[in-house]
């Protein structure tokens, strides 16, 4: 009875259905199609070479008026040929996508067809063991019919062993399949995302190269003043403050050369570090607005309006390890300031990077050796940067791609459900990204 339940339980779960299947949006590609697309890429390939060469070549050219037209002329096209490029991807992985698609269909119809059969099987199999010995002896005209009886029950047992085998091969391979699916709609999201990405890059160089343009040769001295713009621009984005309560404000350049060290130690983007940050306290500047009331319980009280959360931080969980952490930094545990719950759940996060307790801890030893103390501190900007870039990279961020990242954020905030709960904190994350980004890549050409 023990194979029987299991044979049972195999039955039951041996059929995994598609959940939400993609839409086929193009027909599987012929082998014809494939080495177009491929030729297609490879030109592409070697246009965007060209122009970085020209873009290379203008650099020692840049500050006149021509030396900047060629140069956004040349980010133009590059950015044109690579999204001709990203979209022959994309149209590669639509046909591959289709193709996983209906080899999935027909894994799991495979799937279906082997659950009827061993159900089919598991009920003769049943009926065959209900019967006593006893009856089946009597039933049987002569020993040789009773021989063939047992005999049956013996090919029974194979058969179900062999349809279990083959059944278990198959759900196997359509879990193999569902991954390589998977992973195919991440890059073609990602391919994208970056088209996006470089049409707005067109439009924005497009318009800055008509407007230089627009200076006529005998106006050339106002150039001058498109020069003085770029560098008032820069000075105001590295003077930007990364505002720190209860620490020491720091400027953008301080807070772009830690987001950026952390970068080199962990892979994750510096822009993407610095938006994570932006979103969970505005770079620091909100790092709580609570403080313990009851050292026992966990409750806290907002700082301005005194309102009581009785499930201000988790008693278990995260209230013991907070009190440590902060007795070890020679904070008062009473002063200092943590988030307060939200609508549901507990608060009790700590610093810019607003770590609950419980998870600081489990990074506590990693973030001080890549810091270089003895001891971490949640409030201090620098540990705080390496801290969200540490997690960044377990959750998968390193690999820099807009569905890694998107997932990533995603679980910052909202753990395994980050595919229903964490994607607007995930939107909002990345848009912030991309403004640092711009940010950083205007200070890298002035």
């Amino acid at each position: 009875m023990v194979l029987f339940a299991t044979l049972l339980l195999l039955g039951a779960g041996c059929f995994v259905a598609l959940q939400n299947p993609p839409v086929a949006i193009a027909q599987a590609l012929s082998e014809a199609d494939k080495t177009r697309l491929r030729a297609e890429y490879d030109q592409l390939q070697k246009e965007i070479a060209e122009w970085q060469k020209v873009l290379d070549d203008t650099k020692a050219k840049k500050n006149t008026i021509q030396g900047d037209v060629t140069a956004l002329n040349a980010q133009i096209k590059k950015a044109e040929a690579e999204i001709k490029q990203r979209n022959s991807t994309i149209n590669t992985l639509a046909g591959e996508i289709n193709e996983k698609v209906k080899h999935i269909s027909a894994l799991e119809e495979r799937l279906e067809d082997g659950r009827a059969s061993l159900a089919k099987l598991i009920r003769e199999k049943h009926e065959v063991e209900s019967t006593p010995l006893a009856i089946l002896m009597l039933s049987s005209a002569t020993l040789s019919e009773f021989m063939s009886t047992a005999d049956s029950i013996d090919i029974i047992n194979r058969d179900l062993q062999n349809h279990f085998d083959e059944l278990r091969g198959v759900k196997e391979e359509t879990e193999k399949e569902k991954d390589e699916l998977s992973q195919k709609k991440n890059k073609e999201a990602d391919a994208k995302y970056e088209v996006e990405v470089k049409k707005a890059e067109v439009k924005k160089n497009e318009v800055e190269k008509q407007q230089l343009l627009a200076i006529t040769k005998k106006d050339e001295a106002n150039y001058s003043q498109v020069l003085a713009e770029r560098q008032k621009r820069a000075e105001a984005i590295r003077s930007a403050l990364f505002e720190l309560r209860d620490a020491q404000g720091i400027s953008f350049a301080t807070a772009l050369q830690y987001a950026s060290e952390a970068e080199k130690a962990t892979g994750v983007r510096a822009a993407f570090i610095m938006g994570i940050l932006r979103q969970e306290s505005n770079l620091g500047a909100n790092v709580g607005t609570c403080v313990i009331t009851d050292l026992d319980s966990g409750a806290t009280k907002h700082i301005t309006s005194g309102k009581v959360f009785p499930n201000g931080i988790h008693p278990t969980r995260d209230l013991p390890t907070l009190q440590t952490v902060v007795k070890e930094l020679g904070r008062d545990p009473m002063q200092t300031r943590v988030s307060c719950p939200q609508s549901v759940g507990y608060g009790g996060a700590m610093g810019p990077s607003q770590f609950i307790p419980s998870t600081w801890k489990v990074y506590q030893t990693r973030i001080a050796a890549a810091v270089g103390v003895g001891l971490a501190d949640p409030w201090n900007a620098k540990h705080s940067i390496t801290a969200t870039a540490l997690y960044l990279k377990d959750l998968g961020a390193g690999k820099q791609t807009y569905s890694a990242e998107r997932e990533a954020a995603g679980r910052y905030y909202a753990g395994s459900g980050w595919a229903t709960r964490g994607l607007g904190y995930a939107g909002s994350v990345l848009a912030h990204a991309e403004k640092y980004q711009t940010d950083i890549n205007f200070l890298k050409d002035n």
